[in-house]
């Protein structure tokens, strides 16, 4: 299970060391092997490769009459690559995807549950966390949930 928020850093080459406390549990599920790939916020989405399969399994799945489905499997699927952790504990991200999330110097890696988020930090800040109409959203939204 992945949670918390993390700032990184991405050096000329588009790599980002993995934080040390995710390593482990990334070696024990994957082996070191992971697939990111782009969301329609913007960001990128980084899975352990056994949680990308079976996502990866889902979104095959959907309807391929439908528009949306189609759209969504373009962008997951037809943007996923496999990257692996190196011996410095570091990913080399595709210099397209870090183009897609607008990804500079500095990020945001976002654990969510069986996979994260990696935001270019200056959008995070901007969009999650500053962002009056988010914290509007969100406060509508938590009303109607139970947990």
């Amino acid at each position: 299970m992945f949670r918390g928020a993390t700032k990184v850093t991405l050096d000329d080459k588009g790599r980002m060391v993995m934080p040390t406390r995710y390593r482990e549990q990334i070696a024990e599920l994957a082996q070191g092997h992971l697939v990111v790939t782009v969301d329609r916020d913007q960001c990128l989405l980084v899975y352990p490769l056994p949680e990308w399969e079976q996502t990866e399994r889902k979104l095959m799945s959907l309807p391929s009459l439908n528009p949306q489905a189609r759209r969504l499997q373009r962008l997951m699927v037809g943007y996923a690559t496999d990257l692996e952790i190196d011996g410095h504990g570091r990913i080399s991200l595709p210099p397209e995807l870090r183009e897609f999330a607008k990804l500079e110097r500095y990020g945001m890696l976002i654990g969510q549950g069986n996979r994260f988020e990696l935001w270019d930090e200056g959008r995070w800040r901007d969009q999650w966390l500053m962002s009056e109409a988010a914290a509007g959203d969100l406060s509508n939204g938590l009303d109607s949930l139970k947990l």
